[in-house]
């Protein structure tokens, strides 16, 4: 597969939702070339939600590719995975806050995965995050900081979601984290209503609190 293979089947032509995927990732992803990956990945089989809602969208926040297995865990019941990975590599040989390459390496896997899914083009939404992206403690300077963040122009706003009969999000994560809040306070506001999964028991509905006005990380 070539990048542009790659991407196409994380976003296919006319499907719902992919204008949200991020290509960042998929710049350089095969090297090159055709390459032959075989790592032990494997998909997550999703049995915290006993019944799936048209109403419903879904944000996986784990830490590097595991949010992938379980994306494509929700590919296989249909949905469709939303990539929004946006951290930049660094220069060859150099260290970073954040393994991009392990999540490059995932979503190559997870094409060729893909690939053999039969998912209907206004399948819902599994957003896809990495929940080390905000990791910003450097034990020395010459480590880059490929850290990110996601904001509010990198999802649909409430108003899509609500426009596309989506009332609910269910965030599935050991917490919903500081930016990610930042965007379902205001969500939740305006009436959607957000759950939080541990990947175990069922969802249980949570109130986030509002965010303080300034990030003490910027």
């Amino acid at each position: 597969m070539t990048d542009k293979d790659v991407f196409k089947s994380w976003s296919p032509i006319n499907a719902k939702w992919v204008n949200w995927v991020k290509p960042v990732p998929f710049i350089g992803i095969t090297g090159g070339k055709q390459t032959d990956i075989s790592y032990n990945f494997r998909i997550v089989k999703i049995e915290y939600i006993e019944e799936l809602s048209k109403d419903t969208a879904y944000i996986i926040d784990l830490p590097g590719y595991t949010s992938i297995m379980e994306g494509l865990g929700f590919a296989q019941l249909g949905l469709r995975p939303i990539s929004l990975y946006n951290g930049t590599n660094p220069q060859s040989g150099a260290m970073s806050l954040v393994d991009n390459k392990e999540i490059q390496n995932a979503l190559l896997w997870g094409a060729r995965e893909l690939e053999k899914m039969k998912i209907e083009d206004n399948a819902l939404p599994v957003f896809l995050l990495d929940s080390n992206r905000i990791l910003r403690f450097k034990m020395s300077a010459s480590i880059f900081d490929n850290s990110w963040d996601i904001y509010e122009q990198d999802i649909p706003s409430y108003e899509c979601f609500s426009n596309n009969g989506i009332r609910k999000i269910i965030v599935r994560g050991e917490k919903i984290q500081r930016d990610l809040a930042k965007i379902l306070y205001k969500f939740q506001k305006k009436g959607m209503t957000i759950f939080l999964a541990n990947g175990y028991e069922p969802p249980k509905e949570v109130r986030i609190k509002k965010p303080p006005r300034k990030d003490k990380f910027h």
